[in-house]
């Protein structure tokens, strides 16, 4: 399906179209699929085929998401996180030791050492794989 805009629906139309979609049980919310696209998802959410057909709708009326939008959708990768300025200095307290990190121009300086990424440091820090950027709360979730 293209997202490009192919009706020239007016609003009414429009919300007339999406608002009979609230009155549909699955077997008809099947049937309009079926009707405009072929054949139906085997999806038993009332709800979601129903929000799923309402932005097809959308979409061919007025055209769907921008190609940026599609790619990184698309994206199976997470997004990265800037490090910090260079000389800018990175805690972290772990087990009762504080750890500091210092971000330097294309490396990270720890304990004498260099680094390539603070996962490389987090996981000299805790002996295991770690998400450097999670490990030093730059990224929002649990830390061990």
């Amino acid at each position: 399906m293209s997202d490009e805009p192919v009706a020239s629906l007016d609003d009414s139309e429009l919300e007339a179209q999406l608002c009979a979609l609230e009155r549909l049980d699955l077997r008809g919310l099947r049937d309009v699929w079926r009707d405009r696209w072929g054949t139906a998802p085997k999806l038993r959410s009332v709800d979601l085929l129903r929000r799923i057909i309402a932005w097809r709708i959308q979409a061919a009326a007025y055209g769907g998401l921008a190609p940026e939008t599609r790619v990184r959708l698309r994206s199976t990768s997470m997004p990265r996180i800037p490090l910090p300025k260079p000389g800018a200095r990175l805690t972290r307290e772990y087990k009762g030791v504080l750890y500091t990190v210092e971000v330097g121009v294309g490396s990270l300086h720890y304990a004498g050492r260099a680094y390539g990424s603070l996962s490389e440091v987090a996981r000299e820090i805790t002996g295991v794989r770690w998400n450097g950027p999670r490990f030093f709360g730059l990224r929002h979730g649990p830390g061990p």
